[in-house]
């Protein structure tokens, strides 16, 4: 009897990690005064999570400013 060595549920790594990103779309970012865009501090999977976070990193740096962004990640396509 021959045995399937073939593993259907195996997905190359980087559509493994893609995935993973794009499920924590909510992030907590540093408003830069030079930056056109912001730095990602840190992401979640949820909102009230991200909000929570935004909380904690404002009363700890005051000085920084940071916000609350919904980062919609699209994949890049691989040629």
């Amino acid at each position: 009897m021959s045995h399937n060595t073939h593993d259907d549920n195996s997905k190359p790594q980087n559509q493994t990690v893609a995935y993973k990103s794009r499920l924590n779309s909510w992030a907590v970012a540093r408003l830069l005064p030079d930056e056109v865009r912001p730095e990602i501090v840190t992401r979640f999977r949820s909102r009230s999570d991200a909000e929570g976070h935004l909380h904690l990193l404002r009363r700890l740096t005051p000085s920084d400013r940071f916000e609350v962004i919904f980062d919609c990640q699209r994949e890049e396509s691989v040629n």
